[in-house]
């Protein structure tokens, strides 16, 4: 069963190592055509049919059981019963979860600020919470309490006022401990209802399920397809590839730990992305040996093995600064440094989502229980997205004052530059104000 394993093993020297590496990266999961034209479908029903629109999807699409939407909208009883009914050990581990993240954004929270100047004019900005967010959590190949703690919880630190959350119910059935976790995290409300038509009731609302002003959280291809769609109606987190880690390891540490690193990657779905960089080749050897030797003993085998063999590979580079080159291509949603020295490497590092520094922080703790957010750019946005936090559920609007000896100052560099862009209206108006042109 080992031997079947085709693990990719490149060298970063090898002449065609950029086109081997820019083939490997490359994901276009949303550019669909066929998966476009069905979520136009979706969305267009649900704008049209509302909820009638939304129950007849969800018993096509989740295989629900429910006939009206009443049944498809989960009460806050059921949230609270599901967190008392867990065992005491989960529930305790949920909770220390919720207060570490909860923690870790409330110091992200931004603050209304202001300045005056001497002539009086005073100028700012006024931060305020978005007034209503839908939560979306995946619910297909597994059930993910973890997303409800990471998309829920800042908002709620935010101030957001109202949350809507929506999970897949495959079957009618929802996992106890996402229930638990929304419930802890105060949702307002929970629907059990997901996919393209459960993105397109938050966008544009139906007559139970509220409209929202942005939406959040990971999903499958129809999902992210359907966030892509509806942003401008509403605002969205971003479009979410698969999940993706990248290893860089100086061959110290252990190779199984670095083996299960990459499997905790791999086993999300056929479509993660594993990938070690070292300048160690012996040290690379031993941990291909450890992943084919622990392969067979995880229950996700089968889903490990074609990320692996898909999308995963091992990469030889040349020494530790090629490496830093290379985490800079690469952008990863996670990065792992598994060096002597992680904190030295900081400063040269641009593009990652998140950072896991030493032998001893294996990213998994940063999917539970660390503090950071794990909704992370993927897909080598991280050259240009940050993690999901408390200012994505907080807007901002300028503030601006002038006192009458500021609009006589700022008046007359306003109208000058008004009459350059031939805008005579705006240096009118702006002149009005100045101290010679009032009556």
């Amino acid at each position: 069963m080992t031997d079947s394993l085709d693990l990719r093993r490149l060298v970063a020297s090898a002449a065609d190592f950029d086109a081997t590496l820019d083939a490997l990266l490359a994901w276009e999961g949303v550019s669909n055509d066929q998966v476009q034209g069905r979520v136009e479908q979706i969305i267009d029903r649900i704008r049209h049919q509302g909820d009638a629109a939304l129950v007849q999807l969800t018993q096509e699409l989740d295989r629900h059981p429910a006939t009206e939407m009443s049944a498809l909208e989960v009460p806050q009883s059921a949230l609270e019963a599901a967190f008392h009914g867990l065992p005491a050990p989960r529930r305790a581990a949920l909770e220390a979860a919720a207060k570490r993240v909860t923690a870790y954004h409330q110091r992200q929270k931004q603050d209304s600020w202001s300045y005056t100047e001497a002539d009086g004019t005073m100028l700012g900005q006024q931060v305020m919470p978005l007034d209503r967010v839908g939560v979306y959590v995946p619910g297909g190949k597994a059930a993910y309490p973890s997303s409800v703690l990471m998309n829920a919880l800042p908002a709620a630190v935010a101030g957001v006022k109202e949350i809507i959350m929506v999970a897949p119910a495959p079957g009618g059935e929802l996992n106890p401990l996402v229930l638990a976790a929304a419930w802890l995290c105060k949702v307002d409300r929970f629907f059990a209802i997901g996919g393209a038509q459960a993105v397109a009731a938050l966008a544009y609302g139906t007559e139970t399920v509220p409209r929202v002003d942005k939406i959040v959280g990971p999903g499958n291809i129809y999902v992210a397809t359907a966030k892509r769609a509806v942003f401008g109606q509403v605002g969205i987190d971003m479009i979410a590839g698969p999940s993706e880690i990248l290893v860089v390891g100086d061959g110290q540490t252990n190779p199984d730990w670095i083996a299960m690193d990459l499997f905790s990657q791999a086993e999300h779905d056929e479509e993660a992305q594993s990938i070690l960089v070292s300048w160690d080749a012996s040290w690379l050897d031993q941990v291909e040996a450890s992943i084919r030797r622990l392969l067979p003993t995880m229950e996700r085998a089968e889903i490990i093995r074609a990320s692996l063999e898909a999308r995963g590979a091992l990469i030889q580079v040349d020494s530790p600064e090629q490496a830093i080159e290379m985490i800079n291509r690469i952008a990863p949603e996670h990065l792992e440094l598994s060096v002597a020295d992680p904190h030295s490497w900081l400063p040269q590092i641009r593009h990652a989502g998140a950072i896991f520094m030493g032998r001893y922080t294996a990213e998994a703790i940063g999917d539970y229980c660390a503090g950071p957010n794990h909704v992370l750019p993927t897909s080598g946005t991280a050259r240009f997205s940050s993690p999901l936090g408390v200012y994505d559920f907080q807007k901002r609007s300028s503030l601006i004052f002038c006192s009458p000896e500021g609009a006589d100052h700022l008046g007359r560099i306003a109208a000058e530059l008004a009459e350059g862009e031939s805008l005579t209206a705006h240096a009118q108006s702006a002149r009005y104000r100045v101290r010679e042109a009032q009556p």
